[in-house]
C-alpha cells in the first residue's frame, strides 16, 4: 500500500466538512497539562551502529522478565513456552500467510484455527470459540456488548474483583452505547452473590474466575442468580491454564467466556501483541464477534475448512455487524494451538498443579514473615494478595534493585490497599527463587525501617 499525503487544500476541505477550524481543534480534549509546548530535544542524527547501541541501552532500562525474577502477574504471566512453539509458528507458510481472508488458498491456516477453536472450547467447557480478539480486556468489552444484544437489556452488573483495567475497557466500550454499568463490591477478596444485584433490566452479570486477587469465585451461584432473572453470566479469565485444574466456566453455568490467551504459548512481550478469546454456547453463535472457522466437505467429498461466520463490518452490512473492534491475532492463536497440542490435557493439568503448589508454598513462607499477612482467607490459584509493612510501590522498587519483579502494588487500583501487593507464581519459578524472594522481602523491610528511623 502506498502512502499518499494530503495536500494543504485537501486538509482545509476536510476540516471544513467536519466543522473545525484547525488541526489543533481535533486535540481539544487533550488536557493542557500533558501537552508538549516546546520543540523535541533530539540529538543530531546517529549512524546505524550508534542507533542500535542507544536503543539497546534504553531497552536494558526496562525491568523485564529476562533480567529479573518475575513474581508479577495481574493479566500477564511468565509461563514457560516450549521452544518448539515458536519454531513451528515461525515457519514461512504460517508467518508470511497468517491472515485467513482467502479460504480457498489457505487451508493449512484455516485448519490450524479450527483446531485452536476446538481446544479452547475443551479448555473452557464451551461450545463455540472465535478467532480472535485483541486481548482479554477488549474480549470482555465485546462479551458485554454481545450480552446486551442477546437480551435486549441495557444494565450490566460488573464485579469490582474483575481486573481494574478490564473494567475500564468495558466502560469505554459501553458508554457510547447507552449501557449502564453497575459495579458490585468485593468482600474478603470475593464477590458475594446477592439477589439485589440482578433485576429484569439486567443483561449480564460479569465476574472473573480466578478473580483479579487470585481468589476463586462462586461462579455457579452467580449463574443461578443471573439465569433466574433472565440475564446472562459472563466470566472473564486472565489465565485459562487455571482450567487445567479447576472446573471450567461452561460447566459452572457461564453463557459467555472472555479470556486472555497470552498464557497459552505467547511470551510477555511488554504487553503485546496478545490474544483475546470469546467463547459461548452454540445458541448464541450469531451474535459472537470476530471470525469462526468451520469444517466442511467439497463437492468431491474431501474435508476442508472455511470461514463459516464473519460478523465483522468488513464482511457484512454495518447494521448487521456484531463488532468492528476486533482483529486477526491468528499468529498468536496459532501459537496457542501449538502450545496446547504439545502439552495435551495431562500437560495442561500438570502446569496448573505446579502453579498452585508453588504459589501455596510461597504464600505460606510470606505469611510467616514479621509484619506480613495474607489479605484474604479464601482459596486462590496462582496469585494472592499480601499486606506488607511498607507501601506496595516502595516495596516493588526495593525488590527490583535486588533482581525481582516483586508483584503488582494494589494501591493504584483500590482505596485502602496502599500496603497490598498482588504476587504471582507460575511453573517457571524454582524453590531457590522463591526462597530468595522471601529473603529479599525481609531485607527490603529492614532497610525501609532504618531509612525512616524505625517507622515504615
Amino acid at each position: 500500500m502506498r502512502y499518499i499525503p494530503t495536500t494543504p487544500e485537501e486538509r482545509e476541505h476536510m476540516l471544513r466538512v467536519i466543522g473545525v477550524r484547525s488541526v489543533e481543534d481535533l486535540f481539544a480534549d487533550v488536557p493542557e497539562a500533558v501537552r508538549l509546548r516546546r520543540s523535541l530535544r533530539l540529538r543530531p542524527a546517529l549512524r546505524d551502529p550508534e542507533v542500535v547501541r542507544t536503543l539497546r541501552a534504553l531497552a536494558d532500562q526496562n525491568g523485564h522478565a529476562d533480567r529479573l525474577v518475575c513474581f508479577a502477574g495481574a493479566g500477564a504471566y511468565d509461563h514457560f513456552v516450549p521452544p518448539a512453539v515458536w519454531q513451528l509458528v515461525g515457519r514461512g507458510e504460517f508467518l508470511t500467510a497468517y491472515t485467513p481472508y482467502q479460504a480457498e488458498i489457505m487451508q493449512g491456516e484455516l485448519q490450524a484455527t479450527y483446531e485452536y477453536q476446538t481446544m479452547v472450547c475443551e479448555l473452557l467447557g464451551m461450545e463455540v470459540a472465535n478467532a480472535s480478539m485483541y486481548d482479554g480486556a477488549s474480549a470482555l468489552g465485546e462479551a458485554v456488548v454481545m450480552a446486551r444484544d442477546l437480551t435486549r437489556r441495557d444494565r450490566v452488573v460488573l464485579s469490582q474483583a474483575v481486573h481494574p483495567e478490564y473494567r475500564q475497557v468495558v466502560r469505554t466500550y459501553t458508554e457510547p452505547l447507552g449501557i449502564r454499568v453497575v459495579e458490585w463490591r468485593h468482600e474478603a477478596g470475593l464477590t458475594p452473590p446477592d439477589p439485589r444485584t440482578v433485576d429484569g433490566t439486567t443483561a449480564a452479570v460479569v465476574v472473573q474466575h480466578p478473580n483479579f486477587f487470585g481468589c476463586l469465585e462462586d461462579v455457579r451461584a452467580w449463574a443461578e442468580l443471573a439465569h433466574e432473572a433472565g440475564a446472562l453470566l459472563v466470566v472473564a479469565c486472565a489465565d485459562p491454564l487455571a482450567f487445567g485444574l479447576l472446573e471450567p466456566p461452561g460447566a459452572l453455568g457461564a453463557d459467555i467466556v472472555a479470556a486472555e490467551g497470552q498464557p497459552l504459548g505467547n511470551p510477555l512481550n511488554f504487553g503485546g501483541p496478545y490474544l483475546g478469546i470469546v467463547a459461548t454456547r452454540e445458541q448464541f453463535v450469531r451474535r459472537m464477534p470476530g471470525r469462526l472457522v468451520g469444517a466442511t466437505v467439497d463437492r468431491h467429498g474431501r474435508r476442508g475448512f472455511v470461514l463459516t461466520l464473519q460478523t465483522r463490518e468488513q464482511h457484512i452490512r454495518r447494521e448487521k455487524a456484531t463488532s468492528n473492534i476486533c482483529t486477526n491475532e491468528a499468529l498468536n492463536a496459532l501459537a496457542a494451538a501449538v502450545y496446547l497440542s504439545l502439552l495435551g490435557p495431562q500437560g495442561v493439568r500438570q502446569v496448573a498443579e505446579l502453579c498452585v503448589r508453588k504459589a501455596h508454598y510461597l504464600k505460606s513462607r510470606i505469611a510467616q514473615l514479621p509484619g506480613f499477612q495474607l489479605a484474604f482467607p479464601t482459596p486462590t490459584f496462582h496469585e494472592f494478595v499480601v499486606r506488607t509493612p511498607r507501601s506496595g510501590e516502595a516495596l516493588v522498587r526495593a525488590l527490583a534493585r535486588e533482581g525481582f519483579l516483586g508483584g503488582v502494588p494494589l494501591g493504584r487500583f483500590y482505596r485502602g490497599f496502599r500496603d497490598a501487593l498482588l504476587v504471582c507464581v507460575t511453573e517457571n519459578r524454582t524453590r531457590e527463587e522463591m526462597d530468595g524472594f522471601v529473603a529479599a522481602l525481609e531485607r527490603a523491610v529492614r532497610r525501609g525501617r532504618r531509612a525512616v528511623g524505625g517507622r515504615v
